[in-house]
């Protein structure tokens, strides 16, 4: 099950389990829409894997299996690619 943690690794933007905006990669990895697609340029940092939209969890669900309270965040940032 998707643990759709609750911030973007690198800018700390909150992304709450609605979001429309959060991008993962296959390990979870989570970045908002913005870092994603202009910093990142689609690419995780960490495994560079494909960063693509995070499902949303229908809110009768939430209330069984609650998104993640632990926030990642890259210390140094992230990187713009090139």
């Amino acid at each position: 099950m998707l643990q759709l943690r609750p911030n973007c690794e690198c800018c700390n933007k909150d992304l709450p389990p609605e979001a429309i905006d959060a991008r993962i990669c296959s390990f979870e990895c989570t970045f908002c829409a913005s870092c994603a697609e202009t910093t990142l340029r689609g690419h995780c940092p960490n495994c560079g894997g494909e960063l693509v939209v995070r499902p949303r969890r229908p809110a009768d669900k939430l209330a069984r299996y609650p998104s993640s309270t632990d926030r990642v965040l890259k210390q140094e940032g992230c990187v713009k690619a090139s």
